[in-house]
C-alpha cells in the first residue's frame, strides 16, 4: 500500500519554468541565513553557560553528527531530487505521507507569525537607539516630579522600558488589554519588508540575502574586537568554557543538546526542502549539508565569544560597582582618609575592620560582593536581548552606536530566517494550486503577509509577549520533532533507502557511505524517538506556568509563577495538534478512497 518503487522520476529532468538560483553562493548564503537565526546568538551561549562550559559541547556535537547532519542531508537530498517544496515531495513519495508537507506548512505559517513579532519588538529598540541618552539608561520621573517612577524604582530601567515602555504589559494573560499602536506599526514595517522581499520568491530574497546573511557576521566581529578590549572580558570568556564535566550526568543537558541542534538547523520546517528543489539536480547536496550545518555550529561559538565578553564586562562593572559602595561607607563610617581602601585591598580592610569593630560593620548592612555571582546572572532568549545586553550596551562608551549596531544584528539575522518561513509556506501553496495560476507570485506573496500581520497582532496585544511564549514553547517545538521523525522514516521504510541512495550517487556520483546509512536507518530515528519521550514526560512531570510581570506582587521585581487556565492549556495542546493532525488525516483520507475504489471495481 505504501510502497513507493512504482513511482516513475525520469533519471534526466527536463527544464521547466520553475526558477532557478542565480549562482551556488547564494544558495549556500540563503540556507545559512534560514539556519542561522536568533537562537544562534541568544540560546546557545546560554546553554554554555549553564550546563558546564565547554563541557555542553560534548553532548552537542554528538548530536550535530548523528540528529542534525543526516537529516539536513536528508531534507536537502529529496528536495533537489525531485525538485518540489515539502507538500509536493511528500505526496510524490506516497500520497500517505502528504499530511507531513502540510504540517510542515502550517508549523511554518505558526512560527513566522511570532518569530516576526520578535523583530518588530528589534524594529522598536532599533528606533529608540538613535536617543541620547539611550531611554532604558535612566528611570523617568514621577507626575509630581518629585522622584522615579515607583515600578521603576523597584525594577531597574531597563526592566522599565522592556516590560512598560515597550510592552506595556499586563500582569496576567487572561488580561488582553489594546492593542499598542507602536508595536502595530512597527509589526506593519516588519511585514512589508518581509513582503518587499519575498515579492517574488527566491528571484527577490536570493538579492536580499547577500545583505541579511553577510550583515550579522561583520557586526559580530565589531563586537569581538571591542568585547575583548573591555575589563572583565576575559572572566565572562573563563566562565563561559570552562568545562564542568560533571554536569554531563545531567540527563536534561543531552536532551537540550539535542533539541537545540534541531531546531537551530531549521529542520522540518520545509524551507530548506524548498530552496534545495530551485537547484540543478547535479548539485553535491552532501557537501552542502555538511558544510552549512558545521558553519551553523561555528556560528553560534563565534557569536558567544563577543556576548560573553561584553557580558563579563557587565559583570565586572555590577561587581566594581558594589565594592566601590561598600569602600564608601566604610571610609565614611570610619573616618578613614580618601583612597585608603581599594578595590585590590577591600578584603583585607574588610576582614580587619570585622574583626576588630564587628557591631559597626553589622550596621552598615554592606552587600556582598561576589564576582562569580554576578557573572552568573544569565538570561536566554528575550531576556538575554532586551534586559541584560541592553543593560550592559549602557555601560559601554558610545552606547548609542553599539544600540544601534546590535538591533541591526537581530534584525538581519530574524529577516534571513523569514525568508525560509515565508518559502516554506508560498511553494507549497504553489504546488497545491489552491489559487490559479495566473495570480501572480507577487499576489499571492502579498496575501501571505497580510493574513499574517492581521493574525500577529494579537501579540501586540498588552498580553501579547505571555502569548508569544505559548506559540513558541509549543508550536515550535513538539511538531517539529514529530514531522522529522515522519520525514526520515518516510524516506528510510517508504521510498526506500536503497533507492534514495541511488538518488544520492546520481546527484553527488557518490554513494553514501556507512555513517550516512546507519544514521538515517537507526540512530537519527531512535535519537529523535528519544528525545520526544524525554520532552513529553519533563512536559507532564510538572503543571504548565509563566511568568507574570506584576508590579504588585509581594516579591517584585521576581516574576510572580501563574498557572495556565484550562482553556490556554486547550490552545496550547491544539498548537501541537494542528500541524500533526494533517499527517493521521491524509493517510486516512487515501485510504479511505483506495477502499472505496476497491470496491466501485469490485462492484462492476
Amino acid at each position: 500500500m505504501l510502497n513507493a518503487q512504482s513511482l516513475d522520476i525520469p533519471e534526466v529532468l527536463k527544464e521547466d519554468d520553475r526558477p532557478k538560483w542565480d549562482n551556488k553562493f547564494q544558495y549556500i548564503l540563503s540556507c545559512v541565513g534560514f539556519a542561522v537565526g536568533l537562537g544562534n546568538v541568544w540560546r546557545f551561549p546560554y546553554l554554555c553557560q549553564i550546563y558546564g562550559g565547554g563541557a555542553f559541547l560534548i553532548p552537542y556535537v554528538i548530536a550535530l553528527v548523528f540528529e542534525g547532519i543526516p537529516l539536513f542531508h536528508l531534507e536537502l537530498a529529496m528536495g533537489q531530487r525531485l525538485r518540489k517544496g515539502s507538500i509536493g515531495v511528500w505526496n510524490t513519495i506516497s500520497p500517505y505521507f502528504g499530511g507531513v508537507g502540510i504540517g510542515s506548512l502550517m508549523v511554518s505559517f505558526i512560527v513566522s507569525l511570532y518569530y516576526n513579532t520578535i523583530l518588530t519588538w528589534v524594529m522598536w529598540y532599533f528606533i529608540n537607539s538613535f536617543q541620547e541618552p539611550l531611554p532604558w539608561s535612566a528611570c523617568p520621573l514621577n507626575g509630581n516630579r518629585t522622584g522615579h517612577i515607583e515600578e521603576c524604582h523597584e525594577s531597574t530601567a531597563v526592566n522599565y522600558f522592556w516590560y512598560r515602555r515597550a510592552l506595556n504589559i499586563s500582569s496576567d494573560i487572561t488580561d488582553s488589554g489594546n492593542l499598542q499602536w507602536w508595536l502595530v506599526l512597527c509589526l506593519a514595517i516588519c511585514w512589508s519588508i518581509v513582503y518587499i522581499c519575498t515579492i517574488r520568491g527566491i528571484e527577490s530574497t536570493g538579492k536580499a540575502i547577500y545583505v541579511t546573511a553577510i550583515f550579522p557576521y561583520l557586526v559580530l566581529t565589531i563586537f569581538l574586537i571591542r568585547g575583548l578590549t573591555l575589563p572583565g572580558a576575559t572572566e565572562g570568556l573563563v566562565y563561559l568554557f570552562t568545562p564542568n564535566l560533571n554536569i554531563l550526568k545531567n540527563p536534561r543537558v543531552w536532551l537540550d543538546a539535542a533539541t537545540q541542534i534541531f531546531f537551530s538547523l531549521s529542520l522540518a520546517f520545509g524551507g530548506l526542502i524548498a530552496f534545495s528543489s530551485y537547484n540543478s539536480p547535479k548539485n553535491d547536496c552532501e557537501k552542502d549539508a555538511v558544510t552549512i550545518a558545521i558553519v551553523n555550529s561555528m556560528t553560534s561559538l563565534y557569536a558567544s565569544i563577543p556576548i560573553f565578553s561584553i557580558l563579563g564586562f557587565k559583570g565586572t562593572t555590577g561587581y566594581w560597582d558594589c565594592l566601590d559602595r561598600n569602600i564608601i561607607s566604610i571610609i565614611n563610617e570610619f573616618d578613614l582618609q580618601d583612597q585608603s581602601i581599594m578595590r585590590d585591598n577591600y578584603t583585607i580592610w574588610f576582614e580587619f575592620l570585622n574583626t576588630t569593630h564587628p557591631k559597626k560593620i553589622t550596621s552598615l548592612k554592606l552587600r556582598s560582593c561576589d564576582l562569580q555571582e554576578f557573572l552568573e546572572q544569565s538570561a536566554s532568549g528575550t531576556g538575554l536581548a532586551f534586559i541584560v545586553f541592553t543593560e550592559a550596551i549602557i555601560l559601554m562608551p558610545g552606547s548609542q552606536g553599539w544600540a544601534v549596531l546590535f538591533f541591526v544584528m537581530l534584525f538581519s539575522l530574524g529577516l534571513s530566517s523569514m525568508f525560509g518561513n515565508i518559502e516554506g509556506i508560498l511553494t507549497p501553496l504553489l504546488e497545491l494550486r489552491v489559487v490559479s495560476k495566473s495570480v501572480p507570485k507577487e499576489v499571492l506573496s502579498g496575501a501571505i503577509c497580510l493574513v499574517s500581520f492581521v493574525t500577529a497582532l494579537c501579540f501586540t496585544l498588552r498580553s501579547g509577549s505571555y502569548w508569544l511564549e505559548v506559540f513558541d514553547s509549543y508550536a515550535g517545538s513538539l511538531p517539529l520533532l514529530i514531522i522529522a521523525f515522519f520525514e526520515v522514516t518516510g524516506v528510510v521504510y517508504v521510498y526506500g533507502i536503497k533507492r534514495f541512495s541511488d538518488d544520492v550517487k546520481w546527484m553527488t556520483g557518490r554513494q553514501p557511505n556507512f555513517y550516512w546509512q546507519v544514521s538515517w536507518r537507526i540512530i537519527s530515528p531512535l535519537l529523535m524517538l528519544t528525545v520526544f519521550i524525554a520532552f513529553v514526560t519533563l512536559q507532564t512531570q510538572k503543571q504548565p506556568s509563566y511568568g507574570a510581570w506584576n508590579p504588585k506582587y509581594k516579591d517584585f521585581p521576581m516574576k510572580e509563577e501563574k498557572d495556565y487556565p484550562a482553556w490556554i492549556l486547550a490552545i496550547c495542546v491544539l498548537l501541537v495538534v494542528l500541524p500533526c493532525i494533517f499527517i493521521p488525516m491524509v493517510a486516512f483520507y487515501h485510504l479511505i478512497k483506495r477502499v472505496l475504489g476497491r470496491g466501485k471495481k469490485e462492484g462492476t
